[in-house]
């Protein structure tokens, strides 16, 4: 800056010699020096008693807080350390860890789930589409036909599969025939030098024309779970980090929140509701509607500017929690249906492991523990609110692992 030009933060004022010449003079505002210094202070952390109404929930969490900061600093700050940084974090790398999940999942459909070997076969055969199955394997060509004992296996084959004798087409030898010829290097000639040995020649086989024979059952209300799992996790994430930035965005952000939360425990029920009844469709429907329902209701409440106040931690807690308990039904009633069922008694332990999650995380919201016991001790890390979001996280993936078990059931017994 040119001396001849005043700073910023002073004014000049011209002053008349004896001489007819000017004097320039500057002094020092204090309005500017002010603005100067609340620039530098303006986006500091802040302790609890100097936040705006709109921000203040938990009084045992002292300092380290963000109040009105601009969008830029506030998006920045996700890289910084301040109360609010494990809370998006924990939730943005679930978010992450879940779309990971999904996108292998769908990837691997059906192969996600375990392929039954030739033992179980023959129930599943009867129910197979030959015409497509003899396309499939035409399409291959012949590898090995000079393999040894090549009637051997044919023997073994066909008397691994007996319900084959059982079908009325008269190329079902002839796809067998084919499916020798199809089968991938694991055949070599034994005297060849890089000969390898087949381990398993049924669990080969079985894997190659499963996915023929199995016939995948619907899968939306699989990712149904998914996608709301992924809606909450980056609802609560965004929630957390751009609240501060104004009273106005901190509202519509809560009501996101609310509805993410609302969202992941009504998806949670589809799967096991879905794929327990499927066979059922008058309980399928009641259940289903049931708590579709019940979620839809939950938002709404929600949406009431008095919902978000901190009088109202325990009812939120409350609300959310019943919903969670609704699902007792049921399981009860899958438990009735299919005790004898190993797959039932499965998925329903995933559910009570996924239930206690969610359950501790709640209590652990509406009591403020442990800063209730030390405030200020845990402004950083260990408050409430981010072990209610690991428990969150480790109840949705639960439930993802008793989703695998719903569809391995399902895509194998069928009705």
């Amino acid at each position: 800056m040119s001396k001849d030009q005043p700073n910023s933060a002073e004014t000049e004022l011209v002053v008349g010699g004896s001489n007819g010449n000017h004097q320039r003079v500057y002094y020092y505002s204090k309005e500017g020096k002010g603005k100067r210094l609340w620039k530098k202070v303006k986006y500091q952390l802040v302790e609890y008693h100097s936040l705006p109404g709109y921000l203040k929930d938990n009084e045992y969490i002292l300092g380290h807080y963000r109040a009105e900061w601009p969008l830029k600093h506030t998006l920045l700050s996700i890289f910084s350390i301040h109360n609010e940084t494990l809370n998006v974090w924990t939730h943005l790398i679930g978010f992450f860890l879940f779309l990971c999940l999904t996108i292998y999942t769908a990837m691997m459909v059906p192969k996600v789930v375990d392929l039954p070997t030739l033992q179980n076969l023959p129930d599943v055969w009867t129910k197979t589409d030959l015409h497509k199955l003899q396309e499939e394997l035409l399409t291959c060509l012949p590898s090995l036909p000079h393999m040894p004992d090549l009637q051997r296996f044919r023997q073994e084959l066909k008397t691994s599969l007996p319900s084959m004798d059982l079908l009325p087409s008269p190329s079902n030898w002839h796809i067998a025939e084919q499916l020798l010829n199809c089968l991938p290097e694991q055949f070599s000639h034994s005297n060849h030098t890089d000969a390898c040995v087949l381990r398993s020649v049924k669990e080969d086989v079985a894997n190659m024309i499963a996915p023929l024979l199995v016939r995948p059952i619907t899968r939306w209300p699989f990712f149904a779970f998914m996608g709301g799992a992924m809606f909450c996790l980056l609802a609560s994430s965004t929630c957390h980090l751009l609240s501060c930035h104004s009273k106005r965005l901190s509202y519509i952000l809560l009501r996101l929140d609310y509805a993410g939360i609302a969202a992941l425990i009504s998806t949670s029920f589809y799967p096991p509701v879905y794929y327990s009844f499927m066979c059922y469709p008058v309980f399928c429907n009641f259940y289903m509607g049931f708590i579709t329902l019940l979620g839809v209701c939950t938002i709404f409440v929600s949406l009431l500017p008095m919902f978000q106040t901190p009088g109202y931690r325990s009812i939120r807690a409350a609300l959310f929690f019943g919903m969670g308990v609704s699902g007792v039904a049921p399981i009860l009633h899958k438990l009735i249906l299919f005790w004898h069922q190993p797959e039932a008694l499965h998925t329903t332990g995933y559910e009570l492991l996924m239930g206690a999650f969610y359950g501790i995380g709640a209590l652990v919201y509406s009591m403020r523990v442990p800063e209730r016991w030390m405030p200020g001790k845990f402004d950083i890390a260990g408050h409430s609110h981010q072990l209610f979001h690991v428990l969150v996280v480790a109840g949705a993936y639960t439930h993802y692992r008793a989703g695998l078990v719903y569809l391995r059931w399902r895509d194998v017994q069928g009705c």
